[in-house]
């Protein structure tokens, strides 16, 4: 589908610029909180950008946290049925990560294109975009749930699986597999919402989905009440249905007349040429959350060869550290939708100070997570185990960790920043050479050949997110995201 370039449009009016507090001395602190859960009406591309950051940032962070529960559901209430079962949920998870990154890429490809439609103010196209996202979504679910339930048990059987799993968990495989078009859809159209600026909508759809999952978890697996009692299977049907009804809360809100963005009957028909922009956006997501994914798992592997101790101090340390990055997530997706949006009103350099400003609010809170990090690590380990040796192993950890938050905080956001203008391939360019090509050898010879131990795996990981940082802001310096046409 072709489109006109950002030059070639005409000029709008400038929109107001402020790079002062989210609040800009206008509203209360918690006026604006409310107006964030409850969703603002205002064009994003005329207000305030500190207060625009701010109701987006708020309902993306907690849709961040929501996301998050929904494995700590399951383990919660499937870790009293012992530990085959619990193992039968970690392998199954390790087969939905594929999943998860498709989700992930095709959201990218989604939230750019359908923030560039707002931007312009092409109300009629953004339906039309968000359809086509939705059908690419449903043919690509469809075929991976088709082939999750058919090979299943081949599936965990080459995962190592034990005989308990293969016999029992083969079930909670089967269900989740089958349940992968909701897992997709979920992704793929809260990311229709932010891009359309809609975060609050995507924030009620997950309290909606995992509502229901922390409702019918113990009802299924333990037979509480008139349910039957399903076992580690019955995890599974408790996901799958709270996450179908936070689709079909989804599709319910895309139909509603008063939303910002509206799917109409007369936009219900496919268009090869824009899902085949939206699949080339989004195959380079996949690949960065791959990358990604990746660069952690084999990281594991190198602090594994230490011992069960230091192993067991990096998994506590890398799940503190992974909530406390919940809010720098949230505000990339807030810059990136910004940025969309503002390109598509023909005013890339106003979704450029959007980024920067976005950048500043993630140091200072990036910045003040990591000096509590540093200082409480032993507390904080201390509340996920007693065990005095896992307990100085994950500070060690934590500590290392809390030293990435500096060098990191404008490279989160600039990666999202660059997603949400079209331009996937450069932040995929970077993820693979920061964390395969200096990351993951880094590690490895820091560990090993220069004797300094775990310590030196850890490392790795403040360097490599440095390198991300300084790259993404030299290159986004040099503007060539500007030109990118979606």
């Amino acid at each position: 589908m072709e489109e006109t370039p950002l030059a070639d449009r005409p000029a709008q009016a400038p929109a107001p610029v402020d790079t002062a507090s989210p609040d800009a001395g206008q509203k209360g602190l918690w006026a604006l909180v409310k107006e964030a859960l409850h969703g603002t009406e205002q064009d994003l591309t005329r207000l305030p950008l500190g207060r625009a950051i701010f109701l987006l940032a708020v309902p993306m962070v907690l849709e961040m946290c929501m996301e998050s529960v929904f494995a700590v559901v399951d383990v919660a209430f499937v870790g009293r049925l012992g530990a085959e079962a619990v193992a039968t949920v970690g392998l199954t998870e390790g087969i939905l990560t594929l999943i998860y990154a498709a989700g992930m890429g095709l959201s990218i490809g989604a939230t750019a294109m359908v923030a560039r439609r707002i931007g312009e103010k092409d109300a009629e196209r953004a339906g039309r975009t968000a359809v086509q996202a939705i059908g690419l979504g449903v043919i690509i679910s469809t075929v991976l749930a088709v082939a999750g339930i058919v090979f299943a048990r081949p599936i965990l059987a080459a995962l190592g699986g034990s005989p308990w799993v293969l016999e029992h968990g083969v079930g909670y495989t089967r269900v989740m597999m089958g349940g992968v078009v909701s897992i997709l859809l979920l992704f793929l159209i809260n990311a229709i919402f932010r891009g359309a600026g809609d975060a609050a909508i995507a924030m009620r759809v997950l309290m909606l989905a995992n509502g229901l999952n922390i409702l019918l978890a113990p009802c299924l697996i333990f037979g509480w009440g008139p349910f039957p009692e399903m076992g580690v299977v019955g995890a599974a049907w408790a996901t799958t249905l709270g996450r179908s009804a936070g689709v079909a809360y989804q599709l319910y809100r895309l139909v509603r007349s008063n939303g910002r963005l509206q799917v109409r009957r007369e936009h219900l028909a496919l268009e090869p040429a824009t899902m085949l922009a939206m699949l080339r956006l989004s195959g380079a997501g996949m690949v960065q959350a791959l990358v990604s994914t990746t660069s952690w798992v084999v990281l594991v592997r190198i602090v594994s060869t230490f011992g069960s101790t230091s192993l067991a101090g990096y998994t506590i340390a890398i799940r503190i550290v992974m909530f406390a990055l919940l809010p720098a997530w949230g505000l990339g997706n807030a810059a990136a939708t910004l940025l969309g949006q503002s390109m598509g009103a023909g005013d890339p350099d106003r979704g450029a100070k959007a980024v920067w400003l976005a950048g500043r609010y993630n140091l200072m809170v990036l910045g003040s997570i990591g000096v509590l990090f540093f200082v409480f690590a032993h507390p904080l380990l201390r509340f996920f185990t007693t065990d005095p040796a896992v307990v100085e192993e994950g500070a060690t950890a934590l500590r290392v960790f809390s030293l990435s938050f500096f060098s990191c905080a404008y490279g989160m956001v600039i990666t999202s920043a660059f997603n949400g203008a079209g331009d996937t391939r450069t932040p995929t360019l970077i993820d693979l050479g920061c964390l395969w090509v200096l990351e993951l050898p880094l590690a490895w010879v820091l560990a090993k050949p220069l004797g300094l131990g775990v310590v030196g795996a850890y490392l790795a990981v403040p360097a490599a997110f440095a390198a991300m940082s300084v790259l993404g802001i030299v290159l986004f310096r040099r503007g060539r995201w500007k030109t990118r046409v979606v």
